[in-house]
């Protein structure tokens, strides 16, 4: 028999508020520079703009690094899960590994792994596709875009086709090194991701 004290004892710690960490989802971002507010305010990036959007039991952990590359992010998510434990991992990395003429093979298998490890966390998996200035060669260009669309579609993925549709090349929206947005582009970048993340909050 359970006292009366004790009885009133349990009821009572069922009845305590929980702390948002206890029951909030965990969204995941792992990307570059993109996201990781390149030569911009931190709080006008588009990973801090989307924080401001989540519903109320969604949080956000941006563990995006400058200059990171799929291989880097294969090496760092393991850890990642096992302490954030997401519901949902946004992929955004390639792009270095692009501009640097990885082997298309080498990008498509560490991208793999990236969402198994993933999957194999119990995380939902959205994958954000890059895209690389032509004058690496049509051939490589074109390869490399299609790396995206075909892993999307091999695991049946979520996919934003490309982060900087409609801001790539457009004054204004694109910094001087032509290759990172301006803080003027990171509402634009969120309005490109919310129509395929949002229904993966429902």
């Amino acid at each position: 028999m359970i006292s009366a004290a004790r009885r009133a004892l349990f009821v009572g710690l069922l009845l305590l508020p929980l702390s948002p960490s206890s029951w909030a989802n965990t969204l995941l971002l792992l990307g570059d520079s993109l996201s990781a507010a390149y030569n911009i305010p931190v709080s006008s990036s588009w990973p801090e703009l989307l924080r401001e959007k989540l519903p109320p039991h969604w949080e956000l952990v941006n563990a995006s690094v400058s200059g990171e590359t799929t291989g880097g992010g294969v090496q760092r998510l393991p850890a990642l899960l096992k302490e954030h434990e997401p519901s949902l991992v946004v992929l955004e990395l390639g792009g270095n590994d692009g501009l640097r003429g990885y082997p298309l093979t080498r990008i498509r298998q560490n991208l793999q792994q990236l969402i198994k490890l993933s999957t194999e966390a119990d995380a939902q998996v959205m994958l954000i596709g890059m895209q690389i200035p032509p004058n690496y060669g049509q051939r490589y260009a074109q390869g490399f875009a299609d790396l995206f669309p075909a892993l999307a579609e091999k695991f049946d993925l979520p996919l934003v086709s490309f982060l900087l549709e409609g801001i790539a090349l457009q004054p204004g929206l694109m910094q001087s090194d032509g290759i990172h947005p301006t803080a003027a582009a990171q509402s634009r970048i969120l309005d490109n991701v919310l129509p395929t993340l949002e229904p993966m909050l429902d």
